[in-house]
């Protein structure tokens, strides 16, 4: 028999109540404080769960510079419609722009930093 489980994506950073507010913003979540005041969940209604977690000496990745990997990443699927939209919210939460691609491509996806410096995009659902 297979122990139930349950799992969490964390990610750490200097300032985690101020990252998890800006997740919790982009993803329509609500942020749950935990009884560590260095860990902070992001949790939506369709199941998204997401941790941040201070790390006292943190250091942002440094992708897509070569020297350094991107250690991971997010995929934020948006009707393919809305993706402008979703874009302007992304950037108006504080994410930064890393590479740009044109809209409106059979393939759209767009690579953003957020406020931590953690790349994530946002990528258009496949219609069907």
């Amino acid at each position: 028999m297979t122990v139930a489980k349950r799992s969490v994506l964390v990610l750490d950073c200097s300032e985690p109540e101020a990252l998890a507010e800006f997740y919790a913003n982009l993803l329509g979540a609500e942020v749950r404080r935990c009884p560590d005041p260095d860990y902070v969940e992001v949790v939506g209604h369709d199941g998204v769960r997401l941790a941040i977690r201070r790390d006292h000496g943190y250091a942002p990745p440094s992708w897509p510079r070569p020297d350094d990997s991107q250690q991971a990443h997010l995929h934020i699927r948006v009707a393919a419609a809305d993706m402008d939209e979703a874009e302007r919210e992304a950037v108006g939460l504080g994410a930064r722009p890393v590479e740009a691609k044109e809209s409106g491509s059979a393939r759209d996806v767009r690579t953003y930093a957020d406020p931590a410096g953690h790349s994530f995009i946002l990528m258009a659902e496949p219609e069907g």
